[in-house]
């Protein structure tokens, strides 16, 4: 059933009325032109110009399983055209874009590392790249995207919430020991250590020290050097399709949980958007905005020592309180519970960035995913740079946060000034099957792609709930997904 949301009602084909919970600006109309999802994440189009959505596969957790595949979106219906299950592959599949006649997608391989992989209508999967350690946590391989320069560029999370892994991700560490954050050029510690309870024992009383870039359990040392790897976390990468691992490079790095690419046509700017620090596990950060970013190639972006708005976390501003901060301990002494940076940034050649790399200051934890700039036909808001805001994760995330959600919506920055404001969002904060309005509104936008058409197509993932009583404490509704397309009157 064909649904468009205009001014301020929702009129259905039946003629049948019911109250607006999702708005688009004056001269502009929604429709949802598929529904009942199972968890998807990303469009595209291919060269005939059919349009496909892919479906993740699970949430955080492999064994909580949702279909994986690439559904063909026509006449309002989603039709599979690839089941990927037993093909190697293990969710969560996020980025997917076509290139000479496959798909590309991003996704766990077999051992939970990052991974690409090309699939054919036919069902032909053939995975091209894989390793990225990061990926067997939290934060894996997320958008994937053709550059300008005929590359395929790639964003990549970085493991844990700021280099050091800890009780928040202890289901990843179960199933992956050897999991830790990992740089892409060499960095030298400072040697600072937080003492955290040992997960992996039946003794409450078990503590343990563990350092940044290792693995849970690990100390290390003023001084000590870890070693950049190719395959590298808090990255964006990219490759020559015909000869993907011989060919990979580190476009830019340091960034936290990259989620998505895009590049302006017209003058070949870059942008990503990168969902910022959570005030949880081992190294909490009180910061107070996420960020989308200029990217600009051969920079270090700062994570896990600067802000979202690039600023250094030695300041004041990003402590959290004492009881929620572990103890810092150096060559086996105890130095406090104060924040302060992980890498010799002097050491290890880095330059501070600078806050210039900003595009857009969203709201602290509304996570900034994937997104696209508008095409010509937009008009005045050619150029603008559209950002899909999945929403927060909140408590596990910020016990700090309170009541308000932030996210939920896609908003609209202006490069030339930075201004952000909402484009598509409800008609209350927070997502619709909060506001009673599930499937007839926004739930967790997570991509916005302009289709050949030049509308705007926006993939909600669906309803994402929280539950304490599980670890982790989040509980996907398969069948709650939707695609949306927004265009002008």
């Amino acid at each position: 059933m064909l649904v468009i949301l205009s001014g301020c009602h929702l009129f259905q084909d039946d003629d049948s009325f019911e109250p607006l919970v999702v708005q688009v600006p004056a001269g502009f109309q929604i429709e949802k032109v598929a529904e009942g999802l199972q968890l998807p994440t990303s469009v595209t189009w291919d060269d005939a110009g059919n349009m496909y959505v892919v479906e993740a596969g699970g949430g955080l957790e492999p064994e909580k399983l949702a279909p994986m595949r690439i559904m063909q979106v026509k006449n309002g219906k989603a039709t599979q055209v690839v089941d990927l299950a037993g093909k190697g592959i293990n969710p969560a599949i996020v980025g997917i874009v076509w290139h000479e006649e496959a798909f590309y997608i991003t996704h766990r391989g077999e051992d939970l590392t990052g991974a690409v992989s090309r699939v054919t209508k036919s069902g032909q999967v053939e995975t091209i790249l894989q390793g990225i350690i990061d990926s067997q946590a939290e934060h894996q391989i997320n958008d994937i995207r053709m550059g300008p320069d005929g590359r395929m560029y790639v964003a990549v999370g970085m493991a844990g919430n700021a280099a050091v892994m800890d009780m928040s991700v202890g289901p990843w560490i179960m199933q992956s020991p050897n999991v830790r954050a990992t740089p892409c050029q060499d960095i030298v510690l400072k040697g600072r250590n937080y003492k955290t309870a040992d997960f992996r024992t039946e003794d409450p009383t078990d503590s343990v020290l563990t350092g940044a870039y290792v693995p849970f359990g690990t100390p290390t040392e003023p001084g000590q050097v870890i070693k950049g790897v190719t395959l590298c976390g808090g990255s964006i990468l990219s490759f020559d399709t015909r000869n993907p691992m011989g060919t990979v490079e580190t476009h830019a790095w340091g960034f936290r949980n990259l989620i998505g690419l895009a590049w302006d046509k017209r003058t070949g700017a870059m942008y990503a958007a990168e969902n910022g620090y959570d005030i949880r596990g081992a190294r909490p950060v009180k910061d107070y905005m996420d960020a989308s970013l200029r990217i600009e190639q051969g920079k270090w972006y700062g994570v896990p020592d600067f802000s979202a708005e690039r600023k250094p976390l030695d300041w004041e501003l990003f402590e959290v309180p004492d009881n929620l901060q572990p103890m810092v301990f150096v060559n086996g002494e105890p130095v406090g519970k104060e924040l302060d940076f992980v890498i010799d940034h002097q050491a290890s050649g880095l330059t501070p960035p600078n806050p210039s790399v900003v595009l857009g200051k969203h709201e602290f934890n509304s996570s900034p995913s994937m997104m696209d700039v508008a095409p010509a036909s937009w008009g005045d808001m050619a150029g603008h740079v559209f950002i899909a805001e999945w929403g927060d994760l909140a408590p596990p995330t910020n016990p700090l946060r309170g009541q308000d959600p932030a996210g939920f919506q896609v908003v609209m920055v202006d490069p030339a000034t930075g201004h952000l404001k909402p484009f598509v969002h409800n008609l209350l904060p927070g997502p619709a099957s909060a506001q009673g309005g599930q499937g007839k509104g926004l739930d967790r936008p997570f991509d916005v792609q302009f289709g050949p058409d030049d509308a705007m197509y926006i993939v909600d993932y669906g309803v994402v709930e929280i539950d304490m009583s599980q670890a982790p404490p989040y509980e996907y509704k398969p069948g709650t997904g939707a695609i949306w397309k927004v265009s002008k009157k």
